[in-house]
């Protein structure tokens, strides 16, 4: 089951004794802040969670899946992901635990 910004709202919902606006607010605001400091090209680092990171890919060739027909992918940015070390420990218990 995928968490989703719904679920997420619900729980500062329950948890923090937020109203439902506020709740919807704390969650939007969060996500604009990360939203723009990507397309600024800034890293967004979250201690104890990971970095978001953005990435610039060059053009190169490319091959359509349902053709097989070479293309050329443009350049462009993407954003990457990598977990903290906290995290990923707290990941590979809970796998060794089991």
């Amino acid at each position: 089951m995928a968490l989703t910004k719904s679920h997420i709202v619900d729980t500062i919902f329950d948890t923090m004794h937020y109203s439902k606006n506020e709740s919807v607010a704390v969650v939007e605001n969060l996500l604009e802040i990360i939203k723009a400091n990507l397309e600024q090209g800034n890293n967004v680092l979250i201690s104890g969670f990971g970095k978001f990171c953005i990435k610039d890919k060059t053009a190169r060739k490319g091959r359509n899946p349902a053709t097989g027909k070479d293309l050329m992918l443009n350049e462009r940015r993407v954003v990457t992901f990598k977990c903290s070390g906290k995290l990923r420990d707290k990941i590979n218990r809970k796998v060794r635990t089991t």
